[in-house]
């Protein structure tokens, strides 16, 4: 075994730097979302996520050039909206995905509505569009934070697979901030966040934009995050997202197909 006290100091000072630096970095590489994942189950390298059992309807929202928008105003007050399938990243009860009427939606008169309560604190409802699949795309929605004890967010997903891989966004109106992830085998991982106000109680627009590895994130129409990751290149379906008790309502879920 080899004696610190043997070596130059030159070598010595080398060898403790390099042993802090890698510390720091095995630190770094755990998961840091204040609100999460101390209960999250990683299932083993390289094992492929099941598919989960999902509700599914037909879709039917409004196109314009390329850019298609779910404004929910066709569907019946009280059921889940036609055209969406509705899973849950970790674990506790499904979401309950309902369309309500709201008197200050952005596009009256309906919303989609995320109404379980359940407090679960690894719990993830999200309901996704059955189609089409988004590669290059910039996806946005109005949210409001209305509830929740636990938690109170609103995000947006793409290039999403299943329940258990696909990338996130979202802004929480407990912690003041917005984050981006990406969801993997089921574990949330977060790679940036940005602290800045977010109202309960008030319509918010988030946005997010990837071409190829690119992504951009967007909130009240303020570019806050601008990362690469290329963990996921497949396209994907593109939907909405909360967590554990969060009751929110969302509007005007719009995608747009980008040029790469």
């Amino acid at each position: 075994m080899m004696s610190f006290a043997r070596l130059p100091l030159r070598v010595t000072i080398g060898l403790v730097l390099i042993g802090t630096t890698a510390l720091a970095c095995k630190s770094r590489a755990r998961d840091q979302d204040d609100d999460d994942d101390d209960d999250a189950v990683t299932p083993a390298a390289g094992a492929a996520a099941a598919p989960s059992p999902t509700t599914v309807v037909n879709r039917s929202p409004s196109a314009t050039q390329g850019t298609m928008t779910w404004t929910f105003d066709s569907s019946s007050i009280g059921q889940s909206p036609a055209g969406f399938s509705f899973g849950r990243t970790g674990s506790g009860h499904p979401g309950r995905w309902v369309v309500r009427a709201d008197a200050d939606a952005p596009s009256a008169p309906n919303v989609l509505a995320q109404e379980d309560s359940d407090r679960t604190d690894y719990r993830f409802p999200v309901a996704v569009a059955d189609g089409p699949l988004f590669g290059d795309v910039s996806v946005a929605v109005r949210c409001k934070p209305v509830s929740g004890r636990a938690d109170r967010a609103c995000g947006i997903v793409w290039r999403y697979q299943d329940e258990n891989n696909y990338y996130l966004t979202r802004a929480n109106a407990l912690e003041d901030n917005v984050c981006w992830y990406y969801v993997q085998y089921g574990r949330r991982v977060e790679v940036k966040r940005v602290h800045v106000p977010v109202a309960s109680g008030v319509w918010h627009s988030l946005r997010a934009d990837i071409r190829g590895d690119h992504i951009e994130v967007y909130f009240n129409n303020q570019k806050l995050i601008d990362v690469h990751d290329s963990r996921f290149t497949a396209p994907g379906r593109v939907g909405v997202w909360t967590k554990a008790d969060s009751h929110t309502l969302f509007d005007d879920l719009t995608v747009t197909p980008l040029v790469p």
